[in-house]
């Protein structure tokens, strides 16, 4: 059965830094892509960044690019997202996502497995 787990959301000031983590289980997915997505109270669910089977492949919404870095060990099965330079706009619940394809997409459809989110709030 597969399982997907985000941590390490919490509370942070501007300008300040977290590092989520996922952990997936279940099987391995080095051959899927994964992705973050965020969802704000009262929005709909973002993409954040995603990155390729193999970790070659990153692309970033321009909203965090140059401040988030997504990496991935498949070794373990296990993607992280290194935020920076947070700002209160960040506030959301993220999730991390499996993706039914080797290369990301920022369509939520491709992505066949979620976790259940971890929240982050900027503020100070």
């Amino acid at each position: 059965q597969v399982q997907v787990d985000e941590s390490g959301g919490g509370l942070v000031q501007p300008g300040g830094s977290l590092r989520l983590s996922c952990a997936a289980s279940g099987r391995s997915f080095s051959n899927n892509a994964m992705a973050w997505w965020r969802q704000a109270p009262g929005k709909e669910r973002e993409w954040v960044a995603h990155i390729s089977g193999s970790g070659s492949t990153t692309h970033y919404a321009d909203f965090v690019k140059d401040r988030f870095a997504i990496a991935r060990d498949n070794s373990n099965n296990t993607m992280s997202l290194q935020m920076d330079n947070l700002k209160p706009e960040d506030t959301a619940v993220y999730f991390c996502a499996v993706s039914a394809r080797y290369l990301g997409t920022t369509q939520q459809n491709d992505y066949v497995y979620w976790g259940q989110g971890t929240q982050v709030t900027v503020s100070s």
